[in-house]
């Protein structure tokens, strides 16, 4: 990395991230979680430049022991979201007291009015094979699971958003038997969470892709309290989740063609946006 560099990549993720959600609303996105933060001043500089800063976008972030030294933050447009709490989870393997990696973040507080909850993951790589580092993001699973247990014994009915690189498909058993999500809202119980990703990946859609497999490892989950089966939208309830591709994110020509236009391939730098597409979704409710 170099000056010209970095600045090029804040230009970078400053266009994308001004673009999601527009349909919806031009202030574009009320809350926004972020994966590979080296440290906080890099979302300091991203939040200043000039496609973000009318935004007024306030920063969650705290260090986390990951070893190669990246975090997840939030960040958030203080128009929409008034912030109560936030608090970093750490993930902990009891059989190896040396192991790290990224904490988990809990921000909650109150979006236009409603107390919501949303957690920023970022959970274990496949490095090793994935049946072999299966086990560390089936943890990570479960301890986000256990912190949105505890929320929803204390506030029947909480509305909480689940969001991050899983580095796993919503098929895997982190998904399935960590977080235990359903994919049918009418398999939906009291307090279970809903993975509208798992739709997109029965779909051949992608947001990663790997030896020419899509992968849908970037998700956002919903918890029962967001979901409606009775069309009331009279307080916030989710609606549609999205994979935002658009052409300009893509790989135009070669093997890779339709593939993430990437920042760096190895050690080759080729000046673009990221090897994933992010994902975005709505929460709607009727206009009085």
């Amino acid at each position: 990395w170099n000056t010209p560099k970095y600045k090029e990549k804040m230009g970078n993720m400053s266009k994308v991230i001004s673009q999601i959600g527009t349909e919806a609303t031009p202030d574009g996105l009320a809350i926004l979680g972020v994966c590979e933060i080296e440290n906080k001043s890099v979302l300091e500089d991203l939040v200043k430049t000039d496609s973000l800063k009318d935004r007024n976008y306030q920063i969650v972030h705290y260090d986390s022991p990951d070893h190669r030294g990246i975090d997840v933050g939030l960040l958030y447009n203080p128009k929409y979201f008034k912030l109560e709490s936030s608090r970093a989870i750490r993930v902990s393997n009891p059989g190896d007291p040396d192991w790290t990696t990224r904490d988990e973040l809990l921000v909650s507080g109150s979006l236009d009015g409603e107390r919501m909850h949303f957690m920023v993951c970022h959970w274990p790589s496949r490095r090793g094979g994935e049946k072999k580092s299966r086990p560390k993001r089936v943890l990570a699973a479960m301890t986000a699971k256990k912190v949105i247990d505890s929320i929803q014994a204390a506030e029947p009915g909480a509305k909480i958003i689940v969001m991050g690189d899983m580095n796993d498909d919503p098929l895997s058993p982190s998904l399935k038997e960590g977080l235990k999500c359903e994919r049918k809202l009418k398999d939906l119980e009291e307090n279970e969470l809903y993975n509208p990703m798992e739709d997109l990946h029965r779909q051949g859609v992608g947001t990663h892709f790997w030896r020419d497999n899509p992968n849908v490892f970037d998700m956002v989950i919903v918890s029962e309290g967001l979901v409606t089966k009775k069309n009331d939208f009279s307080e916030y309830k989710f609606y549609k989740a999205k994979v935002f591709s658009k052409n300009y994110l893509k790989q135009q020509t070669g093997n890779w063609q339709g593939y993430p236009f990437r920042t760096y391939v190895g050690s080759t730098y080729q000046g673009g946006y990221s090897d994933h597409f992010p994902v975005y979704m709505f929460a709607v409710k009727e206009q009085k």
